[in-house]
């Protein structure tokens, strides 16, 4: 849904949206939260918004979500004093109460980019874990109610695709600011900081305010939990951006507002790629367990639930271990913030007594998720410099539907995708730092 509302002027050129390469002249961006009035899922989006999001392309990734009576605007604003933008959710009040799994079928069928779908599925997740956790249910039968409006769904997934817009590769926070008295929700009145804040944020940083009102919200923690890697001070980084995201009401003495600093972490003195010449790249995490006491038939489920669960990729790979017994290495290549879950379906999947990793960094190279037709039907193409990848399952589903063959949609589909882009038939283009 577009929005009549006009948008804050520009004050930032947004980060490239693609994460850095080797041979780049920056690292990996990071976004730091300054949560100095807490954070809510408004406030999030509105921040990154007044650092340089397009207001535009943050719409067009959130207008995927199989879902309609919205609109989103933003508008520029005060509180005490300092420039912020409020991101508005305008949405018709249905009285649907959604379920986790509910919510997470919308956002799986929107065909979000990979970034923009892992983090907002982390986030509902998150949430799921602790409401089932405080009303004793399976994570996808918890009830949302107010975290389960479209406005709360708009929320999260439009600070994802706003994390994406700015090319966002780590999210850090500082410590959390919560208030005090009581808030009252679906189930009535509950302390503040709510119960479900306060599992979210268990192990983070956090501090109380005097001030009698919700600082933080559901929302805002679950956004945190996500996609959050590391807690505490303005990280060291040449900053490139920064904005306020404001919340609703006023607060006397206090800006009800949350800021975002965007800066590029090359500068951070860190070691590893940095010291032999090469920009630091996206920090990843390499999850493995050895098995040698399972079948085919459940290390490919066991791949297949490792994806589900946000890992960038999984593998096995075939070994020997001692007294001459054949096994196989489960590996899983995952996000920092996601390790956790990823580590859980490891474990719980491979039967393995342990799990293993290791910090390791990546280059992926710019891509965009595109559509075309074949036979009347969508079918995903990735598109990167040079190159147009066909997705297998949608091609799959085409040439059953179509009853084609499979390797003609794959070229009809590739053909589509290099038309719209004009790209030629051509191989990728040399590296220029590739040896002769």
């Amino acid at each position: 849904m577009t929005a009549d509302h006009p948008d804050p002027p520009d004050r930032h050129d947004p980060a490239p949206a693609s994460g850095p390469g080797p041979g780049d002249a920056t690292g990996g961006t990071v976004a730091w939260f300054h949560c100095f009035s807490g954070i809510a899922g408004d406030m999030a989006l509105g921040a990154l918004v007044d650092a340089g999001a397009d207001p535009a392309e943050v719409r067009g990734l959130v207008e995927r979500l199989p879902v309609g009576g919205w609109a989103l605007e933003f508008e520029p604003v005060l509180r005490c004093g300092i420039a912020a933008t409020k991101a508005h959710v305008r949405a018709e009040e249905t009285g649907v109460v959604r379920t986790a799994a509910h919510i997470t079928g919308l956002v799986e069928e929107a065909r979000l980019p990979d970034r923009v779908r892992q983090r907002a599925l982390a986030t509902f997740r998150a949430l799921a874990r602790v409401e089932g956790q405080l009303h004793r249910r399976p994570p996808e039968q918890v009830h949302f109610h107010e975290v389960g409006g479209l406005d709360a769904i708009v929320d999260v997934v439009g600070t994802a695709a706003a994390l994406e817009v700015l090319g966002v590769d780590e999210v850090q926070s500082s410590s959390v600011a919560n208030g005090t008295g009581m808030v009252r929700a679906a189930h009535g009145l509950l302390p503040n900081p709510a119960p479900a804040v306060i599992g979210l944020l268990e192990g983070a940083p956090t501090h109380g305010v005097d001030v009698a009102m919700e600082l933080t919200t559901p929302t805002g923690a679950a956004l945190l939990a996500a996609t959050v890697t590391a807690w505490g001070p303005l990280p060291a980084m040449r900053i490139d951006a920064s904005g306020f995201g404001a919340g609703t009401r006023e607060i006397d003495g206090r800006p009800n507002a949350v800021q975002v600093v965007i800066g590029d972490a090359a500068s951070s003195g860190s070691t590893g790629a940095a010291q032999v010449g090469v920009a630091p790249g996206q920090p990843v995490v390499l999850l493995e367990a050895n098995v040698d006491d399972v079948t085919g038939e459940v290390l490919a489920h066991t791949i297949a639930a490792l994806l589900d669960a946000g890992a960038h990729d999984a593998w096995v790979t075939p070994m020997v271990m001692k007294k001459g017994r054949p096994a196989h290495v489960v590996s899983a290549l995952a996000d920092p913030a996601l390790v956790g879950q990823v580590t859980r379906v490891l474990g719980a999947e491979s039967g393995s007594l342990g799990v293993r990793g290791t910090r390791l960094e990546r280059w992926p190279r710019s891509r965009a998720i595109d559509t075309v037709e074949v036979a009347g039907l969508p079918v995903r193409v990735k598109v990167s410099p040079g190159r147009v990848k066909v997705e297998h399952d949608d091609a799959a589903r085409v040439a059953r539907i179509g009853r084609l063959p499979l390797r003609e949609v794959l070229s009809l589909a590739e053909a589509e995708a290099r038309r719209d882009r004009g790209l030629s038939l051509a191989a990728d283009p040399p590296d220029d730092d590739a040896p002769a």
